[in-house]
């Protein structure tokens, strides 16, 4: 447990205060999360009208801004007696020292009723809300990082193809800079700054390097040439970006919708903001996961926690929106929204996009990997993406940021 948390939890008496009232006929919970962009926002209303539609309220407490700016306001109201009923974080290392401390609820009897342990694919999904053999949390989607989106209209001014892998995108990128496009939009966070490092690292130095020093935290592999000639790739696709100042993700998703920028190196969420707008896969845009070069996919996501409360009504609550966040109906209406692929193997998404269809042939031939939030702790991830904010957005150079890079895998927990 780290030394903040053990302070926190010392200096507050924590009583879980009213996290939900009792309406004539159910219980209103307030679910807090971070889904604000115009996609995002559609798909949590599925979730939203499926709860409400049981006779009980969602109560929506939606942050503006990215999980990192959530994430720590999520925290801090449940480690000050303050708790929502249930929250949003991502499957993984997030929440395990609230679990430690006890101040998350223990699904496992509502998993085991639900069978989730059969349900569930791939089953590391629900390895990641399992803690000593206790489960305390409820896995809702399939989010992967290795995409590239690529604007039609863009490709079309410039007078040239869609490129069909990263190489190819690289080798537009001139032409699009001569027809006035900026060839890659990137919001100024470090979250998608290293959402883009992590891509590119699969997609140049392959699956073995990236797990030997992403899971197997090899310092000396980070050290080596395969992350050499990442770092080298990352370096050029910071030149092509350097005209990109948006901030959020989604505005730099907007930028390809409207072909103000070639391509956007972002998750399968960007998939949202593309529908919203009304535009057509294979006809407006076109995806590419693993970044056209290798197809396989991370399987991070997102995942609902139940911080606990010593009101029985509202256990009772808690528990059977868990139960309902994974039925069946749910997945299929949530996910479609979403752009994610759902959590459950045996649903049928036969009316999914092209791009969910290709993510959804992947994970049917395994070509999944675990995502950084299931391999690295969230210390280290802040650490990571504080250092991809410094070499996207400056002028470091590739082998100083491989060494600085491979210091903090060399010290990862």
């Amino acid at each position: 447990m780290s030394n903040v948390l053990k302070s926190v939890l010392l200096g507050t008496a924590f009583a879980a205060t009213s996290v939900t009232t009792a309406v004539a006929d159910g219980v209103e919970l307030e679910v807090t999360h971070w889904w604000t962009s115009g996609g995002e926002a559609v798909a949590v209303s599925k979730f939203a009208d499926a709860w409400n539609a049981t006779g009980n309220v969602w109560v929506d407490g939606a942050i503006a801004g990215s999980g990192g700016t959530a994430r720590p306001i999520i925290i801090s109201r449940i480690l000050g007696g303050d708790p929502m009923a249930a929250t949003q974080l991502n499957h993984g290392r997030q929440a395990e020292e609230l679990i430690e401390a006890g101040l998350m609820l223990d699904l496992t009897d509502v998993a085991e009723a639900g069978g989730w342990a059969d349900i569930v694919n791939p089953p590391a999904l629900l390895e990641s809300c399992t803690l000593d053999g206790r489960v305390y949390c409820v896995p809702v989607n399939i989010h992967s990082g290795q995409w590239i989106w690529l604007s039609h209209d863009a490709y079309q001014k410039a007078g040239i193809d869609v490129p069909s892998d990263w190489n190819e995108f690289v080798a537009t990128a001139p032409k699009l800079e001569e027809a006035g496009i900026l060839p890659l939009a990137m919001g100024q966070q470090g979250w998608q700054q290293n959402l883009a490092f992590g891509a590119i690292t699969i997609a140049v130095a392959g699956t073995d390097a990236w797990r030997e020093v992403t899971v197997n935290k090899n310092a000396d592999v980070a050290r080596g040439p395969e992350y050499t000639a990442v770092f080298q790739a990352v370096a050029d696709a910071r030149e092509l970006a350097r005209g990109s100042n948006v901030q959020d993700w989604n505005q730099a998703t907007n930028m390809v919708i409207t072909g103000e920028a070639g391509g956007q190196l972002m998750g399968d969420w960007a998939q949202g903001e593309f529908a919203v707008a009304k535009q057509v896969e294979g006809q407006d845009y076109s995806c590419l996961p693993g970044l056209g070069l290798n197809q396989v996919l991370d399987t991070g996501g997102d995942a609902f926690y139940f911080p606990v409360n010593d009101d029985p009504t509202i256990t009772a609550a808690q528990k059977e929106l868990a139960a309902l966040l994974i039925s069946p109906d749910v997945q299929v209406s949530f996910n479609l929204a979403k752009g994610s692929l759902p959590v459950r193997g045996d649903i049928d998404m036969s009316t999914a996009n092209g791009c969910m269809q290709k993510g959804l042939s992947i994970l049917a031939e395994g070509g999944v990997l675990p995502s950084g939030d299931q391999s690295l702790s969230a210390d280290t991830q802040t650490q990571i993406e504080d250092l991809m904010a410094q070499f996207w957005s400056g002028d470091m150079s590739a082998a100083d940021a491989q060494e600085r890079y491979a210091q903090l895998i060399e010290d990862a927990d």
